[in-house]
């Protein structure tokens, strides 16, 4: 294992999902139910679902596609969805 990619990864994701949909989408959930754990373990399995969709589709595309181009593609369909629901409001 590379540590260094794992390091970076982690911290990256991390940061990301501070504060994100996703963690108060968790707060919400744990704060109406007194099945902790289950929201705990949905929450997991949920995150982790959809990093390993991520994590195999990005190596799929990997063989494909320069990584330089999928880093500006994905930057640019992120700041296009953010302008998309700027607009609708």
């Amino acid at each position: 294992m590379d540590w260094s990619v794992f390091s970076a990864t982690f911290i990256t994701i991390f940061i990301a999902e501070i504060g994100d949909k996703t963690q108060f989408a968790a707060l919400a959930a744990a704060s109406e139910t007194k099945s902790t754990y289950s929201v705990l373990f949905a929450t997991i399995l949920a995150l982790s679902l959809a990093g390993t969709l991520g994590v195999v589709f990005g190596s799929l595309l990997g063989k494909y596609i320069d990584p330089i181009k999928m880093k500006y593609a994905s930057g640019s369909a992120f700041i296009l969805m953010g302008v998309w629901i700027l607009a609708k409001k």
